[in-house]
């Protein structure tokens, strides 16, 4: 179907339902409708009511829950996940993680995950890390990396960056 995007911050949509959206996605109502609800169950969500507005007075992380019901009912063919861990306890990590990582393997999803830390990476199983300093792709590699980064910080890439813009300069 195409792309989405799941944000740092969820936006509250009053007036519109979770299902609202998802049943113009489709011509079979009843399906979605089935879908939802099992997927809500899975993902820890069966006690929200599916008739307020989309992530109005959520806790961040039945936010990225609800984000991930969405992401699961429209089946893109690539989800760009901003900063999923932000918001969310450690139970409702495994949960979202092992939802999406589902959905790599069943629907073919590729998925974009940008994060601060490597906890999500625990969850969400890597085939790529690219670290980022000021805009610009600094190393690549296996997730391997971004444990590297997580225990040196940032130092390394910031010293070359700025090595190579300085020369850049002469």
């Amino acid at each position: 179907m195409g792309l989405f995007l799941a944000m740092q911050y969820p936006v509250e949509i009053d007036g519109v339902t979770l299902p609202d959206p998802l049943n113009e996605s489709s011509s079979d109502v009843p399906k979605i409708n089935e879908l939802i609800s099992h997927e809500a169950d899975l993902l820890g969500l069966e006690k929200i009511d599916m008739a307020r507005g989309v992530n109005s007075d959520m806790s961040g992380g039945e936010k990225k829950r609800m984000e991930t019901l969405q992401l699961v009912a429209l089946k893109p063919q690539i989800a760009i996940l901003d900063e999923l861990d932000s918001g969310v306890d450690v139970d409702g990590l495994k949960i979202v993680s092992s939802r999406i990582e589902k959905a790599t393997i069943e629907d073919d999803l590729g998925v974009l995950v940008i994060t601060h830390y490597s906890r999500l990476l625990e969850e969400l199983k890597p085939d790529h890390v690219h670290i980022f300093v000021n805009g610009r792709i600094v190393d690549s590699g296996p997730a391997e990396l971004a444990h590297e980064l997580e225990k040196t910080g940032y130092e390394k890439w910031t010293t070359s960056l700025e090595t190579s813009v300085s020369l850049g300069g002469l």
